[in-house]
């Protein structure tokens, strides 16, 4: 299947409405329990899709591909002190002292779908893949969806984020993955209930929808075997917001320095996208800041495109 890079809401628009086929699909995050991932699995659900949350006990926000358990008997603070400060996992998913890895505690949450695990992003898509997607379904799923994230990923802080991580380790793999990303507007750890989420969930089964109708369509998988997505909802999004195709590109919106001072550790600046070039237009980081929702194709982990195996080869040609 060629994977055409136009916008979704093109091909919605053009009559194409998706018949839906029910997916098993593990949802994932570096976030944890969070109102954008309560809402991600009530519209799945609706839509008629098995779903099975594995996510981090805890906020794990620039872990990158980390794969580190915390724990591997109880969930304490010795080796994260977010644990402390809520008493356990992010918004009551599960207390201290309860098993590193197991089902939500939290009332509401109890049905069997919902999983925590307290180690890394990529631990608990891995604890997914191979244990709770094993016991239910008895193979791998038919497609990973990592978070909707509680802020952009987008640009060279890729290499960084959880929520692109997991989406790249189910990719390498073989399975169809999506990382998703929306504005920082989506928060809300009082009621778990933001409307921005509503909209993002809601977006993100256009997209899911588009994808079944390519693979109905044209009798292959949800995506190519080498690709995953990584989609980024701009701030205040709207259910009218456009999809557009983008790259990863050269201008960054995060420009990350160490700092000593106020604190020592991790600072950044924005930079200003009214600074990109005609050239960097259609990079994912511009698209986002003018409002509309990037969909960027890539690679499965560090894999280069063909055209850069030739480049190279004949680069170093005096070592080969």
């Amino acid at each position: 299947m060629k994977l055409k890079l136009k916008t979704i809401a093109a091909a919605v628009m053009a009559g194409l409405s998706a018949p839906v086929f029910a997916l098993n699909i593990l949802v994932s995050n570096d976030d944890g329990l969070t109102s954008n991932l309560k809402a991600l699995y009530e519209r799945l659900k609706a839509e008629g899709h098995d779903v099975i949350i594995s996510v981090p006990c805890s906020g794990q926000s620039g872990r990158g591909a980390a794969i580190v358990m915390y724990s591997s008997s109880t969930i304490d603070a010795t080796n994260d002190s977010q644990i402390t400060s809520e008493s356990g996992c992010h918004n009551g998913a599960a207390p201290i002292g309860a098993p590193s890895v197991g089902p939500f505690t939290k009332a509401g949450f109890t049905n069997g779908d919902y999983h925590y695990v307290h180690g890394t992003p990529v631990m608990a898509t891995m604890y997914g893949l191979d244990i709770l997607a094993q016991q239910r379904w008895g193979k791998a799923p038919d497609l990973v969806i990592s978070g909707p994230n509680e802020g952009q990923n987008v640009g060279h802080i890729i290499v960084s984020s959880g929520t692109v991580s997991n989406a790249q380790f189910a990719a390498s793999r073989g399975i169809p993955a999506v990382a998703l990303s929306a504005g920082t507007d989506t928060v809300d750890n009082s009621t778990l209930a933001n409307p921005n989420s509503a909209i993002v969930a809601d977006l993100s089964i256009t997209l899911l929808r588009e994808l079944e109708y390519k693979a109905q369509k044209y009798g292959g998988a949800l995506l190519p075997g080498s690709i995953a997505l990584n989609v980024n909802f701009p701030n205040a999004v709207t259910a009218t917001t456009p999809f557009v195709p983008t790259r990863v590109g050269s201008f960054d919106l995060y420009n990350l320095k160490f700092v000593t001072s106020p604190y020592i550790g991790l600072g950044y600046t924005l930079n200003d996208p009214r600074a990109a070039t005609a050239a960097q237009a259609n990079d994912e980081s511009v698209v986002v800041a003018n409002h509309k929702i990037a969909v960027t194709p890539m690679q499965v982990g560090y894999e280069a495109i063909y055209g850069a195996q030739v480049l190279m080869s004949n680069y170093l040609d005096g070592l080969f």
